[in-house]
């Protein structure tokens, strides 16, 4: 389960060389693979599709990004990853890819290290980094997600064409598959992104902010793609700001400041205290909708 340690000296909070991690943080005198076998045994759900233990990474001169960051990902399961901007969560979707190295700590996809599930594995960015104006297709776009880095000018194969109609499908765009992606709605942008990742065949997928900026019953949508798929085995890793989400569609909740702050079902871990020390603010859950209201210096509350 997540692990929330206080390093005190020995973390490398602040420290100005990344590089020196390893020299400066203690692990109950076991290392990594201790925190893993204590995740393992912790976890009832099952086999396990995404498992990161003691996970410190960051960039080259600056403080690491997240600090001793464990939870995992069991197959078949969505699990909601919540905080504020700058909390981390690029970062680990950037470890998790194999983007940048850990530098403490470890990340498995299926049991087995990054290196060799890249495969397994597609991301979802937030549709803002994509480039919808490049005169491309909805099919061709949903191509891509076929391509393994072998060659830039490949031949798509049978099965690479069946899986984009296949993925189409599955996410109501076959009718659009030769419009060009600059001409769709923003709820038809996030379909063709998911769609992507379908077709890439892939088990675990990580969506950034797949919600942000939709009206209710698109959202609707597309959260009835993705519980079709978990109930087919796909599992999910999906950054979101929408607590209503995560309350109500996804199994476990990790949220993350730098570190985990709380991960478990959601119920347990949305909570004032939780939330709180998650975004940094007098944050107050309110029903089953998770409507958030911070809290004024006089001990009132407005929604935010």
């Amino acid at each position: 389960m997540a692990s929330h340690h206080d390093h005190g000296a020995h973390g490398p909070v602040g420290h100005e060389d990344p590089t020196h991690v390893h020299d400066s943080v203690e692990l109950d005198g076991a290392g990594h693979p201790a925190a893993r076998a204590r995740l393992a045994a912790g976890h009832t759900h099952g086999p396990l599709a995404l498992e990161v233990s003691g996970l410190w990474a960051g960039y080259p001169g600056k403080p690491p990004a997240i600090e001793d960051v464990s939870f995992v990902v069991p197959e078949g399961e969505m699990v909601g990853l919540v905080g504020p901007n700058g909390a981390g969560k690029s970062t680990l979707f950037k470890s998790i890819l194999g983007i940048i190295r850990p530098l403490l700590g470890e990340v498995r996809v299926f049991g087995r290290p990054v290196s060799e599930t890249r495969a397994d594995v597609a991301y979802t960015p937030q549709v803002e980094e994509v480039d919808w104006e490049f005169p491309v297709s909805v099919r061709d776009v949903v191509l891509m997600g076929r391509w393994r880095g072998s060659s830039l000018f490949r031949r798509w194969s049978r099965q690479d064409r069946e899986a984009a109609e296949h993925a189409l499908e599955r996410v109501g765009l076959s009718e659009l598959a030769n419009r060009q992606v600059g001409e769709l709605s923003g709820g038809q942008r996030r379909r063709v992104l998911i769609a992507r990742s379908i077709a890439r065949g892939a088990r675990l997928l990580l969506l950034d902010e797949p919600f942000a900026g939709l009206d209710a019953a698109v959202e609707h949508d597309l959260l009835a793609i993705l519980d079709e798929l978990t109930h087919e085995g796909c599992s999910i890793l999906i950054a979101t700001h929408d607590l209503a989400c995560v309350a109500s569609t996804c199994d476990e909740a990790c949220c993350l400041n730098r570190r985990v702050q709380g991960y478990g079902p959601p119920a347990e871990v949305l909570t004032e205290d939780v939330l709180s020390r998650t975004f940094e603010r007098a944050l107050v859950p309110v029903g089953a909708a998770h409507e958030i209201l911070v809290k004024d210096g006089n001990g009132g509350a407005a929604a935010n």
